[in-house]
């Protein structure tokens, strides 16, 4: 926890609003899950795709509100991290910083690879770092760049995803009855799917991290939070019900484009590659906010030294983490280039899901009272319940990452110790 009397460290410029928070959110959220997310879930849940997404929805909303009042509380860089540490415990802290910081990671390269997937195919790797190098860069010159760049992405975004709705729905193809809700794929397909769409729209706690970049905090992250979450949890909703209603489940289990499908059943081919377009972009505006949240994450996680306290700088000038920015980046780059990751990210999955354990548990107690429990509980049980519906393979190397963390909290506890003890001898 933070020790009483310590020296402030040098703080980042408080510049982002209601309206920039919420498009932070968003740009998290309506990223490249939309266009991809939605044909997997399809494929574990059968006709119970909409039950999946209201799960997701409530365990979502569960999670936002806890985020949301604890960013109030605690207004700083590292949101669940500075949470877990001042609520749980130092342990709980760095074991969500940790989750977020390597999952995040190899998160931001997978996106990055599929931005230059999307882009140039036979050139993905050289894209994808180049979009890291650009995103960097932006990052570097100050989050209201950052933010005016999210805000141009997710108006593109969202036009092309309306686009999409309005397509299907007045298409003669759709059909009302391809909405039947059923469970098909049995409780355990809705569950998964429940996960693969939180996951997708997961990105709320983008807006926390930033607490310390934030005006008025504690006004605005418990509005602009809940806000963000709202408009992208319609956006999803009217998507999966206009390609339901084009494809069915059963058709949109089976596609590995759903959204490009959707638009040339409904009889507007010339529309799928906007949709890609939209796609790429999309998922450019993913990695720009993944890169914004692993840097505040590791700048907050330096300053307590569980990482080298060099990335604890703050530019003299923009005044944003730019050391942390700069090592986030050139690690993404790395990845980026020489790896293919977009397959074995399943612990990221699971690691999201004790991130926001820990806020919820953080959140729990704030209050004795019962009324006030409630939404932590549910977002406890609602986190716990999806990790473990994830596929075994995701739950067994996100529980080895989470040891291998523990064990690397241990190893330095004690190193500390035996450092200090030796020199008290001396």
């Amino acid at each position: 926890m933070t020790q009483p009397g310590a020296p402030s460290p040098p703080e980042l410029r408080r510049t982002v609003g209601v309206g920039d928070a919420v498009v932070i959110g968003l740009g998290s959220m309506v990223g490249a899950g939309v266009f991809a997310a939605l044909g997997p879930a399809a494929r574990a849940a059968g006709s119970g795709l909409l039950l999946g997404l209201a799960t997701a929805a409530v365990v979502a909303y569960c999670n936002a509100m806890s985020s949301a009042r604890l960013a109030a509380l605690y207004p700083a860089s590292g949101g669940t991290y500075v949470y877990g540490r001042e609520r749980l415990g130092a342990f709980w802290g760095y074991l969500a910083g940790w989750s977020f910081v390597v999952g995040k990671t190899a998160s931001c390269a997978a996106m990055a690879l599929t931005v230059g997937t999307y882009v140039w195919p036979g050139q993905a790797h050289a894209v994808a770092v180049a979009a890291v190098v650009a995103l960097t860069a932006v990052n570097y010159g100050g989050v209201q760049k950052s933010a005016w760049l999210t805000r141009a992405i997710v108006a593109v975004v969202l036009g092309v995803l309306a686009s999409v709705v309005v397509v299907c729905l007045t298409s003669d193809a759709a059909d009302a009855g391809r909405l039947e809700v059923g469970a098909s794929g049995g409780g355990g397909g809705v569950l998964q799917a429940a996960g693969l769409l939180f996951f997708a729209f997961a990105g709320y706690a983008r807006i926390a991290t930033l607490g310390e970049e934030v005006r008025d905090p504690a006004r605005t992250i418990p509005r602009a939070i809940p806000t963000a979450l709202g408009i992208a949890l319609v956006v999803y909703a009217a998507v999966s019900v206009a390609v339901l209603s084009v494809l069915g489940s059963g058709g949109l289990g089976h596609a590995t484009a759903p959204l490009a499908d959707a638009v040339r059943a409904a009889g507007v081919p010339g529309l799928a590659p906007v949709v890609r377009a939209g796609a790429a972009v999309a998922a450019l505006g993913s990695l720009l906010a993944l890169i914004l949240g692993v840097s505040r994450t590791t700048l907050a996680m330096a300053r307590d030294r569980h990482l080298p306290g060099a990335l604890a700088a703050v530019h003299p000038r923009f005044q944003v983490p730019h050391r942390a920015e700069l090592a986030v980046g050139a690690v993404v780059a790395v990845l980026a280039a020489t790896v293919d990751v977009r397959g074995a990210i399943g612990f990221s999955s699971f690691g999201v899901l004790a991130y926001y354990a820990v806020a919820n548990a953080s959140a729990w107690t704030l209050s004795s009272a019962p009324a006030s429990r409630v939404v932590p509980a549910v977002g406890l049980l609602g986190c716990v319940t999806l990790a473990f519906a994830l596929p075994g393979l995701s739950v067994v190397v996100g529980t080895g990452v989470l040891g291998l963390g523990a064990v690397a909290y241990g190893v330095r506890r004690w190193w500390s110790a035996s450092r200090s003890s030796a020199g008290t001898r001396r």
